[in-house]
């Protein structure tokens, strides 16, 4: 999302992309803090919040705290003014536990392997 309105910028076409992206009722926003951020893509990020704030539901996931929310934007200011949008009127869900990506692989902490039947040929 960030790349699209990044380039869209170069071309003048920043209004029309951002409605891309503002106005659908649902948009959800998959490993915020995943990649850091420069200022040009935070304040692009802000904008999308901004403009989608009290009219449409965002859901965004990441495996960072709200407090390391500034390092992933860069600004600790528009990190806050964004997660005061996000807050407002959200509910938070903190998972905890072992990674679902990882169940059935190595037990990290053991070193053992654990089977997985995979089979060799579809059925």
């Amino acid at each position: 999302m960030l790349q699209v309105l990044k380039s869209s910028q170069a071309d003048n076409s920043l209004p029309a992309k951002l409605k891309r992206y503002i106005l659908p009722q649902l948009l959800i926003i998959d490993e915020i803090g995943y990649l850091p951020m420069g200022k040009e893509e935070a304040h692009l990020f802000f904008q999308v919040i901004t403009k989608r704030y009290e009219k449409a539901s965002t859901v965004i996931t990441s495996n960072k705290s709200f407090s390391e929310w500034g390092e992933v934007f860069g600004d600790s200011v528009i990190a806050s003014a964004i997660l005061d949008r996000l807050l407002h009127h959200s509910t938070v869900i903190n998972i905890k536990g072992e990674s679902y990506r990882l169940k059935g692989k190595q037990n990290l902490t053991t070193g053992k392997d654990e089977m997985v039947n995979i089979p060799s040929s579809p059925p």
